[in-house]
């Protein structure tokens, strides 16, 4: 008996973008965590003399937290010169009054969505708020290194750090934006995570199958 595919097979996601994909989750996952500790280290008490916990927690921060920033950095770089468009063309649904009209009402189970490129534009709006979320938290921890650490690439962004320190009214300040964008993260992984699975079950595609595969697939018609 001759069979026929039932669904059409889609590249959406390029290699590269999966996995900056999923090394900036584990950034992110990392760095909330060990942030968080930095901020109370309750694994040691108050009077001990016992370093070593919070050293190899910073390290880990530092370490994680010098390839969000590299991984931010390139994925602004893909999104503008990658050879795959996809996601430049989601644009095009940000300009359309109509394509926003859309997504909303699939959301209340009303229709389904007709997207230009990968993201519909609510989708388009977050993820490029995120970005710009996640270049903003990146400058704010650079300049906490640099305020930690003197010598080496520290003594190198000391002048830049200085300057955005002194913009944003002090050590502080800095420190304390740096903490607000944490949250922003958290409650961005929250939605973010939910949409994905609810999508996949509302339009049986674009689900999270594909930011591991790379591939969506649509119904033939």
């Amino acid at each position: 008996m001759a069979h026929s595919a039932t669904h059409t097979r889609q590249l959406i996601f390029t290699p590269a973008i999966r996995i900056f994909h999923w090394l900036r989750a584990l950034s992110i996952l990392v760095l909330v965590i060990t942030g968080f500790y930095i901020s109370w280290p309750f694994l040691v008490a108050p009077e001990s003399s016992d370093v070593l916990v919070q050293g190899w927690i910073r390290f880990a921060h530092i370490v994680f937290g010098f390839v969000l920033t590299a991984i931010t950095l390139v994925r602004f770089y893909l999104f503008f010169f990658s050879r795959n468009d996809i996601e430049r063309r989601s644009f095009k649904d940000v300009m359309s009054i109509q394509s926003w009209i859309t997504q909303l009402k699939s959301y209340i189970w009303m229709g389904h969505l007709n997207k230009a490129g990968i993201y519909g534009p609510l989708q388009f709006v977050t993820y490029v708020a995120i970005s710009f979320a996640a270049l903003f938290i990146c400058i704010t921890g650079l300049v906490l290194y640099a305020n930690v650490y003197h010598q080496g690439l520290g003594g190198m962004m000391w002048e830049s750090a200085a300057w955005v320190t002194a913009q944003m009214g002090g050590l502080a300040n800095v420190r304390i934006w740096h903490h607000y964008i944490t949250w922003a993260f958290i409650i961005f992984v929250v939605i973010h995570v939910y949409m994905a699975v609810w999508s996949g079950i509302r339009f049986k595609h674009n689900s999270v199958d594909s930011i591991v595969s790379g591939y969506d697939y649509h119904k033939d018609h």
